[in-house]
């Protein structure tokens, strides 16, 4: 099992590249932190890696990986439902027995320091416990790789060293661990970094292709109607 980037590099339409000529192999047993300043690609590239975008140029290439786990910046969940309803789902989804998903849910939550909340619903839950109970879900789920965006964001700083040392033992459970930080800590406690400073474009960006252009002149005439109808409505009011 392994995925591995080809010379990768991307860019939106109308818009220069982001990152270039992008290659890495990540294997199990890995924590890899995704590293760069605001705005380099770090968000984009954790979706290329999941298959939801098609990089520009280059490929992907994933043996032998099956479940992907994402956990997004911002937590989201069921408000009435508790931290451990969260975290014992994908195991029921996979056919697990109640009360052995509760003992590994229950694991999952003491690795994160969420024990104490484990009847509290999702919506009396603060930032900073929404988002240490996905990373505890995702981790339940046992996905061959596990992509994380920002884990410590709104955490304070001491639960962010925390969940930062605990992101950087989970490649010991056999998995793939890729990491969007800005945190040091959480960039330290990594074992491998991709630095997207390093990939940076160059100065000379090619020209905006003949798709593209089309894409963008769609864009502007839609705009432009839309403007149109609303000038219209607001002059007959």
């Amino acid at each position: 099992m392994h995925i591995a980037i080809h010379d990768v590099a991307h860019r939106f339409p109308g818009t220069e590249y982001l990152f270039e000529h992008v290659n890495y192999r990540i294997d199990p047993g890995q924590t890899v932190a995704l590293c760069g300043p605001s705005g380099c690609g770090k968000s984009t590239l954790l979706s290329i890696l999941a298959g939801w975008e098609k990089p520009t140029q280059g490929t992907i290439e994933k043996h032998e990986i099956g479940r992907i786990g994402w956990v997004f910046q911002n937590p989201y969940g069921v408000a009435r439902r508790t931290a451990l309803d969260h975290v014992v789902f994908p195991l029921l989804a996979k056919g697990w027995d109640r009360n052995d998903a509760e003992a590994q849910a229950y694991e999952a939550l003491d690795l994160f320091d969420l024990g104490y909340a484990a009847d509290r619903r999702f919506s009396a839950l603060s930032g900073g416990e929404a988002q240490r109970l996905m990373l505890a879900r995702a981790v339940c789920s046992h996905p061959d790789m596990l992509l994380v965006d920002e884990p410590t964001a709104q955490l304070d700083t001491k639960t962010a060293h925390s969940v930062s040392n605990v992101l950087g033992n989970l490649a010991g459970q056999g998995m793939i661990v890729i990491v969007a930080t800005h945190d040091p800590d959480t960039r330290n406690a990594c074992g491998r970094v991709i630095d997207l400073a390093d990939y940076a474009p160059s100065e000379t960006q090619p020209e905006v292709t003949e798709t593209e252009a089309i894409q963008i002149e769609e864009i502007k005439t839609e705009a432009t109607a839309t403007e149109a109808t609303v000038f219209e409505e607001t002059s007959t009011v």
